[in-house]
């Protein structure tokens, strides 16, 4: 699984115009799954993004997390964070699951995502999905769960 966090003081995706999540302050995750993603993998990456510290502390340090403020979750599903873009120019999208295995994956991640955390919102898989938001700081990050960077 990849995930590229961005700490954001609003976010929300819309389908045909109809807003479908939405967050206020909090984190927003674009996320692609992988075929051998699994139990462990949500375990992994949930405890990852609820509890990364990017928010600031009373001392302005970087010492908080969306679990520790009670803040916002907006998980979108985002095949192309998988792109390998290293040959040619045009992208090529084999690291990530097959669309049918990684619906099941990414739908999996995300009943294991909110039976953890309450504050979750999400995209919808293979939808034509317009995201908005505003990063904070900026902060962006970039996770891994075979931990590669």
């Amino acid at each position: 699984m990849r995930v590229v966090l961005q700490r954001v003081t609003k976010a929300k995706v819309d389908i045909n115009k109809q807003t479908v999540g939405k967050i206020d302050k909090g984190i927003v995750a674009l996320v692609a799954v992988n075929d051998t993603d699994n139990v462990e993998t949500f375990k992994y990456m949930c405890d990852k993004i609820i509890n990364i510290r990017i928010f600031e502390d009373d001392e302005d340090k970087l010492n908080l997390s969306i679990k520790d403020l009670n803040l916002g979750l907006l998980i979108v599903p985002n095949f192309t964070v998988y792109a390998d873009a290293r040959k040619g120019r045009r992208p090529s999208f084999v690291g990530g699951a097959k669309p049918d295995d990684a619906e099941k994956i990414f739908n999996d991640f995300i009943d294991y995502v909110k039976n953890n955390y309450d504050k979750v919102e999400t995209g919808i898989f293979r939808a034509d999905m317009q995201v908005e938001l505003i990063n904070d700081g900026p902060i962006t990050i970039l996770l891994d769960s075979d931990k590669l960077f």
